[in-house]
């Protein structure tokens, strides 16, 4: 009996961690999100090409960052001046490394590239231990914030 609880178990413990929130979005904003993968799934992504590490060209499938920040309702595009200009997102990944974003970095109406919240690289699920989801900076010329592991954005001013 106990050779079948076993797996059933698993089972169980493995379906409730599909369930569970695996991004927020908190701090200045208007809505705080907490996000399932099912949710982030569901939002349009978009694909972008750049170079990793391994100074290879690889193309990267995932949500533009800004439009979880709208969805979060974070001050962007004609609001996105003034004070608001000294807005920034904190991005944590599970390990505790940190990177940050000015908010008119990600923001189209001051910058012309995708930064994107990717979950998957060259057609394929990011592997364990990059995802479920990264940061990946186009253009960039150090992949130093290209975090893995992503699991919150927090909006902060900087004063």
């Amino acid at each position: 009996m106990k050779k079948l609880l076993l797996p059933f178990g698993f089972l169980v413990g493995s379906w409730n961690a599909s369930a569970q929130v695996v991004l927020k979005v908190t701090g200045e904003v208007t809505t705080p999100l907490q996000l399932q993968a099912s949710d982030l799934k569901a939002l349009s992504h978009t694909d972008v090409k750049a170079v990793d590490k391994d100074q290879k060209e690889h193309r990267y499938s995932g949500i533009p960052l800004i439009e979880l920040l709208k969805k979060a309702g974070v001050t962007v595009g004609g609001q996105l001046r003034g004070e608001n200009l000294v807005k920034y997102a904190l991005v944590r990944a599970a390990d505790g490394y940190e990177v940050l974003f000015a908010l008119p970095e990600l923001d189209p109406e001051f910058s012309t590239r995708t930064i994107v919240l990717a979950d998957a690289v060259d057609g394929t699920t990011l592997p364990a231990g990059v995802g479920p989801y990264r940061i990946v900076v186009p253009g960039e010329k150090k992949p130093a914030r290209w975090i893995r592991e992503v699991r919150e954005i927090e909006i902060r001013f900087a004063k």
